[in-house]
């Protein structure tokens, strides 16, 4: 069932990219917060026009997530998570490194996603249990089973996290640093989770529960046949307080460094 909703779905991201893609300025140069957070919403509640009609009218039994800054597991059923402009801070500021996300939840398990890139054109996807792809190319994760020729990274989840949950980014950092060949912080997550997916990069790991971020990229890099787990190396689901994937055979080193962070 879930691969009769899948073009629904991608011609939905598509179409709010390309809505987004007419609003994108790389010149765009917000000078204050209020600046920021009005420019954000905006462009959230642009490519919710075209987006949220879309997605219930495909699956109009589903629940919708308000919030996407929202954790923890959810009501049993399926729902909708999306992020409807994923790096909405990179495209305000006129940068690259933005998409547009959609994932049907089910029973707090991922089932189907689609992620769309606007400006290279790029289109994610994955249904449980049948792959995940680029374009409609098979994804597969990068065959590196050491740390120190790997290309690790992670992020902020949202601006305002705790003090503590700053204070082991930062140790986490430093851990993975002495460790990795090349360690690299960015936002937002599921922009890093495809690198993960595709082979292109071989970790990514988040003190987190913010489920926006995760679900698209957790399902895409599970499908593809990498290793989602906690950071403990326990099995991960959207009530998971941080989160870890990788490269199947680098997996156990990752978790082994994290683990080493109070």
């Amino acid at each position: 069932m879930s691969e009769v909703l899948l073009p629904t779905v991608v011609a939905a991201v598509k179409a709010a990219g390309t809505h987004l893609l007419d609003r994108f300025r790389p010149g765009a140069r917000p000078d204050s917060l209020d600046e920021v957070v009005a420019a954000i919403y905006a462009n959230d509640s642009a490519s919710l026009a075209y987006l949220r009609p879309a997605l219930e009218r495909a699956r109009p039994g589903a629940g919708w997530v308000e919030d996407e800054l929202e954790g923890g597991a959810l009501p049993d059923g399926e729902w909708w998570v999306t992020d409807p402009v994923e790096g909405n801070i990179n495209h305000i500021h006129g940068l690259p490194g933005w998409a547009v996300s959609a994932t049907l939840v089910r029973d707090n398990q991922p089932v189907l996603t689609a992620v769309h890139v606007p400006l290279t054109g790029e289109t994610y996807t994955a249904v449980r249990g049948g792959g995940a792809h680029l374009d409609g190319v098979r994804l597969h994760p990068s065959a590196k089973a050491r740390l120190d020729g790997a290309l690790v990274g992670t992020g902020q989840a949202k601006p305002g996290e705790s003090t503590q949950t700053f204070a082991r980014m930062g140790r986490s950092l430093t851990a993975m640093l002495d460790n990795a060949l090349v360690t690299w912080v960015s936002v937002p997550a599921t922009l890093q989770l495809i690198h993960v997916a595709a082979g292109r990069m071989d970790a990514f790991w988040q003190y987190s529960e913010v489920r926006s971020g995760l679900v698209a990229g957790a399902l895409l890099v599970a499908e593809a046949g990498g290793t989602v787990t906690d950071i403990q190396g326990a099995p991960w689901s959207v009530a998971s307080r941080d989160f870890l994937a990788a490269a199947p055979a680098l997996h156990r080193a990752a978790v082994e460094v994290l683990a080493t962070v109070a």
